[in-house]
């Protein structure tokens, strides 16, 4: 609606059988709360052509595809070739989500660590975002992207950022971005507000991770992407800004990082 700051959910997962029957309503209802844009992100390569459609569907959603690190072991090891070629489309915009998870898939760590190395040399090559999932992997999480950094920069996203300021300092040194999902909203993650609050406004993004994850005062409900406005909310409590203030800059970051979508 004209009268609401326009924001962008830079990670949700529309493909979701959460979202079976309703996806119609689901964006509209998004658009009512002035989220314009949104990435879909594929977590099996096996569903890239699903997530695909859904992008080519609809105006306003583009996609991303990679191998979520949960799932490492038990799909085919993609190739940097693979995935360079799934970024020709013009709706795609992103490499991922990837990353470490260490939380329940700690045995499947060395596959994990050579999928991400995988994704890592394609946003080099292409210079795409890397979109990163870190969960009780920090230090090798910081030291994989580091090592990356290191032979050729490339632009990332630290998706639904939850670590550690160790982490979000390393990420941030490296220029990379923290994006802000619902879980600052929570009464209890006073931590994580202060991780944000320290952390530089011009590389901060939001983000639903829909279906999961869903803000206060939605909390513990199926998520979706006209929620971001909740996370929103609280990220310009957390910097000391209007609502609007916080879509703009978050928005221009989102443009800044996603390119293709800017350009779409």
């Amino acid at each position: 609606m004209a009268d609401r700051p326009e924001l962008v959910d830079s990670h949700c997962h529309l493909d979701f059988p959460d979202f079976n029957g309703e996806l119609p309503e689901i964006l509209v209802r998004a658009r009512a709360a002035g989220v314009t844009r949104m990435v879909t992100i594929c977590t099996r390569l096996r569903n890239e052509p699903t997530v695909r459609a859904i992008a080519e569907a609809h105006d306003g959603v583009f996609f991303a595809a990679g191998t979520h690190p949960m799932s490492a072991a038990e799909e085919p090891l993609v190739t940097v070739d693979q995935l360079v070629a799934l970024a020709q489309h013009p709706k795609f915009v992103g490499f991922g989500e990837t990353g470490l998870d260490y939380h329940y898939t700690a045995e499947t760590a060395a596959i994990q660590q050579a999928s991400l190395r995988i994704h890592i040399n394609a946003a080099q090559e292409l210079q795409l975002p890397l979109i990163i999932h870190a969960r009780a992997a920090d230090d090798d999480v910081a030291r994989i992207l580091t090592e990356g950094m290191k032979i050729r920069p490339y632009p990332c996203v630290m998706h639904c950022f939850s670590s550690g300021p160790a982490l979000a300092q390393a990420a941030l040194e490296m220029g990379f971005y923290l994006s802000m999902s619902g879980i600052p909203t929570f009464p209890k993650s006073g931590a994580l507000r202060d991780i944000f609050a320290s952390a530089p406004l011009n590389r901060i993004l939001v983000e639903t991770d829909s279906p999961y994850l869903a803000p206060v005062p939605h909390r513990g409900k199926r998520n979706e992407p006209a929620y971001t406005a909740f996370t929103a909310r609280t990220g310009a409590q957390i910097y000391g800004i209007t609502e609007a203030e916080f879509a703009a800059a978050t928005s221009a970051n989102f443009d800044r990082l996603f390119t293709k979508a800017t350009a779409a």
